[in-house]
This record gives C-alpha cells, sequence and structure tokens, in this order.
C-alpha cells in the first residue's frame, strides 16, 4: 500500500524545476521547493509528536506555507483541518475540541490562548508572510521524509459545515474522494500542463483548496496564487494567466470595471464559477463584454464537484450543468424518497466516489443524511430539466411552506432579478400566523436607481400565482454574504423575520 494521493499530486515532481506558484510580486516557487518545503514541515510535524490519524486544525493566512501544511498532513498521514480565518475564538474552540485536534496552527494575531487553556491543545504559529513558530523549527529540518503509507478510504482532511442549521458538522473526507474528483476535473474541463490558473480564492474551503490546488497539481500546471482578491491584482495577472476559477463576486466586480475588455481577456481559456449561484444576468453581461462564457458547476463541502456545465457544448445560464463522470444525480421526494421525474422539484441526492465518509462523531445524523446505497442527501432543491441540466432552486431548509403551499425562493427570485433596476434579490418566509409563513422580498437597487414598489409590486402580480407573491418587499444595500458569496438567508431572517408576527395580512 502506498499513499496514493500524495504520490499522485505531490510525489510525481521530485526534481522539477517548473513554476507551481507565482506570486503577485513576480516570484516563483518550483515544484521541487515546494515539495522539500512540505517534507522539512512533515517532519516537524512528525517532531511535534502527531502520529496517523491525528488532526492538525489550522487557521492561517493564505500562503504558500499554508498549502506546504496541507501537503504535509497528507504526507505524514495527519488529518487536515482548514479553518476560515473570519472565525472568532469561540468557534475555533468548538472545532478544536469536537476534531480533537492535536495541534493548533495559527496566525499569530488571533487570540487563541482561551482556545489552549480550555482543550489542551498545542500552538504553533504560522503567518501570512512565511515567519513564525512553525517555519522557525521547520528551517532545521530536514527537507526529506519517508511518505506514511494511506488507503484511499482513510481519512485526508476534515471541513466543517456553517453550521446555520445548528452545531456545526465535520465533514471526513478520504483520500480517494479528493483524488477521484481531481481526477474527475482535469479531464472535463480540459486542464494540462500547459495552463496558468488564477487562484485569488481562499484555501479554507473546498473550491479553493480541494477543486484548484489538487487540479492544478495532478495536471502539472501552475497557479499565480495572490493573497485575495482585488480588481487590480486580478486584471493585472488575467494577461498572465490561461484558467480562473472564481465565485460570482469577483465576476461581478470584474464587470464593474471598464478594463474587462476582450482584449484583456483574449488568452483566457476558461472561466470557471461556483461556491454560489451565478446570476443569470452576470453570465450574459460577462460574455457581452469578453466573449467568453462563464463555465459555472455544482459542489459542497460533503462531496466537492458533482456537476458541471460541458467544457464543449451549451453552457447554460441558471443551471450547473450534468452530472460529472461516474456520479450520479437524482431529484427525490423530500418526505418520501422516491425518486421524482424529470422537471419536478425535489431535493438533490448525489452518489460517486466523491461523497464524503459521514459526518465526525455523528453517526445519527450521518445515517440521516448518507443513504446505504451511496446516495447522499444534499439539502438542496433542484429540478433536471429536458435537456439534463441541473437547475438549484434553493435550500430545503429555505423552502417556504405558506398555507399548505410550497414555495421555491428562486422561483420568486428569477422574477425579481429580472425587473429594471433589481441589482439582485433574496426571498425568505417570515413566521405568520394565519398562513404559517408568508414570503418577503429583500431587493438590492442598481447604482443610482431608485425602486418603485407599486410598479414592481404590479409586474409581479402578473407574473406569479398568489400564494407565491411577496406580501412585503424591503430595498436594501445590499444582501449579506459569506466569505464564499453564499446569501446569509439566516441573517435575513432573523432581521425580517418578525414582520407578520403581529399581523394577519
Amino acid at each position: 500500500m502506498s499513499n496514493v494521493l500524495f504520490d499522485r499530486l505531490f510525489g510525481c515532481h521530485e526534481g522539477e524545476t517548473k513554476a507551481f506558484l507565482t506570486f503577485a510580486d513576480g516570484s516563483q516557487q518550483s515544484y521541487d521547493s515546494f515539495l522539500r518545503q512540505t517534507a522539512r514541515f512533515a517532519n516537524v510535524i512528525e517532531q511535534l509528536g502527531l502520529v496517523v490519524g491525528d488532526r492538525l486544525a489550522a487557521q492561517i493566512e493564505k500562503s504558500a506555507e499554508g498549502l506546504a501544511l496541507y501537503a504535509a498532513c497528507i504526507q505524514s498521514g495527519v488529518v487536515f483541518l482548514p479553518l476560515n480565518t473570519a472565525y472568532m475564538p469561540a468557534e475555533i474552540s468548538y472545532f478544536v475540541g469536537d476534531s480533537g485536534a492535536k495541534l493548533l496552527v495559527a496566525d499569530q494575531s488571533y487570540d487563541l490562548g482561551e482556545v489552549v487553556v480550555e482543550h489542551g491543545v498545542a500552538l504553533e504559529c504560522l503567518n501570512g508572510d512565511g515567519s513564525g513558530s512553525f517555519c522557525d523549527l521547520a528551517r532545521n529540518a530536514s527537507d526529506q521524509f519517508s511518505t506514511v503509507e494511506r488507503g484511499r478510504d482513510d481519512l485526508a482532511a476534515f471541513l466543517y459545515t456553517s453550521g446555520t442549521t445548528g452545531r456545526s458538522k465535520g465533514a471526513m473526507l478520504t483520500h480517494n474522494n479528493l483524488l477521484s474528483n481531481a481526477e474527475t476535473l482535469v479531464g472535463e474541463w480540459r486542464f494540462s500542463a500547459k495552463d496558468v490558473l488564477l487562484h485569488a480564492l481562499p484555501i479554507f474551503h473546498t473550491h479553493g483548496l480541494f477543486v484548484a490546488t489538487n487540479t492544478i497539481l495532478l495536471a502539472k500546471a501552475t497557479m499565480i496564487f495572490l493573497p485575495k482578491f482585488s480588481t487590480d491584482t486580478v486584471i493585472e495577472a488575467l494577461p498572465k494567466a490561461n484558467t480562473m476559477m472564481g465565485v460570482p463576486t469577483f465576476y461581478t466586480r470584474l464587470l464593474d470595471d471598464p478594463r474587462l475588455t476582450p482584449e484583456l481577456t483574449r488568452h483566457m481559456r476558461l472561466f470557471i464559477s461556483g461556491s454560489a449561484p451565478l446570476l443569470a444576468e452576470t453570465h450574459v453581461q460577462f460574455e457581452r463584454r469578453t466573449g467568453h462564457r462563464i463555465l459555472e458547476r455544482y459542489g459542497m463541502t460533503e462531496t466537492n464537484m458533482n456537476s458541471s456545465n460541458p467544457y464543449d457544448g451549451k453552457r447554460r445560464p441558471g443551471t450547473v450543468g450534468k452530472p460529472l463522470p461516474g456520479i450520479d444525480i437524482k431529484i427525490t421526494n423530500p418526505d418520501t424518497g422516491e425518486t421524482l421525474t424529470d422537471g419536478n422539484i425535489g431535493q438533490i441526492e448525489v452518489r460517486g466516489p466523491n461523497v464524503f465518509k459521514g459526518y465526525w462523531k455523528m453517526p445519527e445524523k450521518t445515517r440521516e443524511e448518507l443513504r446505504e446505497d451511496g446516495f447522499f442527501i444534499t439539502g438542496d432543491l433542484g429540478r433536471i430539466d429536458e435537456l439534463g441540466y441541473l437547475q438549484i432552486v434553493g435550500r430545503n431548509k429555505d423552502l417556504i411552506i405558506s398555507g399548505g403551499y410550497n414555495i421555491y425562493p428562486k422561483e420568486i427570485e428569477l422574477v425579481l432579478d429580472d425587473l429594471p433596476g433589481v441589482l439582485e434579490s433574496a426571498v425568505i418566509g417570515a413566521p405568520h400566523s394565519d398562513f404559517g409563513e408568508s414570503v418577503i422580498g429583500l431587493l438590492v437597487a442598481e447604482d443610482d436607481q431608485s425602486l418603485d414598489l407599486n410598479i414592481i409590486e404590479e409586474v409581479i402580480r402578473q407574473r406569479l400565482a398568489g400564494f407565491k407573491q411577496p406580501r412585503k418587499l424591503f430595498v436594501i444595500d445590499s444582501l449579506p454574504r459569506n466569505t464564499m458569496g453564499k446569501v446569509q438567508k439566516n441573517i435575513l431572517r432573523d432581521e425580517f423575520g418578525s414582520t407578520f408576527q403581529d399581523s394577519a395580512k
């Protein structure tokens, strides 16, 4: 038995002088240099007393050292737990305690002293500029390390879900989960050693860490590794790249800049979007401005990538394409589990080698969401259209039931987004004394636009059935989003959810 994930992603690059990472200042790190840094980090992990199967939690800024820490965990058989840099100490305490992490690696600016005391976890510092106690230890470590054997079903990483409907769950991802998905994406998105990927995503999330990084490693390509998204730095880097992975916010910000032109993007082979829904209008405007059609795909913490619009073929706005090879997707009745025919809305279920092993220390939750036949109940609602493309209409928890009718927010949001002067919208349900729930629409106006709610309400009456029409509309400055661009409807429900408490409208 070998360590197939490390061997396939990293081991094949020994002695390779080609650039793996290119930085904003133009400097580079070769594959071989990265591997030697990885080995030094693996030796430090071993020196600090971690053994195969132990968990290492990391709350660190994006850096080449952060990637090397991930690779070192894979090489040493330690389970990697990346944590959002926005998490507060109380949240970090939960993740460290729940995972049983033996080592916490963190930026020195984070105040995690209480976490160390509460859980007795070892703490080492790793800063975004490569300084810190962890790197100090690595300077004197050997740049050779004997890779630990691990099987395809052994754990490689934990990723915790957002926890908006309860305590966060640790999704256990195996070596095969990560490798199989990377192998599929290299083929489906035509990645090769000639590619240069513009990487402005965080690396504590599936998108930036596993999808982007693993795909580039497997393809033996190069990444322009930016610390974060900035319109100026991305526009400066675009002529040096030929592919880009981003979230919808990246593309809307680029569209706001007049420098986004066909000339700027003429070298680009592929733009990919995910982690949050891409507005159809963004899709259309981006093609109009650049001549490129964004490829939208669908993935999640527990599965990595599930479906994708085609590389060759029609990329349809408002859809996330068809199942990737080797992955099954079906739409089922949330109450009975019965498979629904195409065109019907139901819960999305996914099966394939990409699907996680289960939730850490949550066997009951695992049984609830991971069926015996391998299908994972995603919690997303969607439909498969007549051409076999998957359209996501919302989360199961966002479903609104009003007067006994099921209302899917996405259907209403598409109508609202299409109205003149509306930049984007969000639809939520609020408790109602008569109907159980009633519909509220939150609207964000385009720049310098004034929205006439009376006109909007009249248009809605013409386009939506009565039970779907928002009973109240509010114009707000912006929609709250998490770091990956997903609209945080729980925050909107907290703010507007009492609208009908004392009303019987």
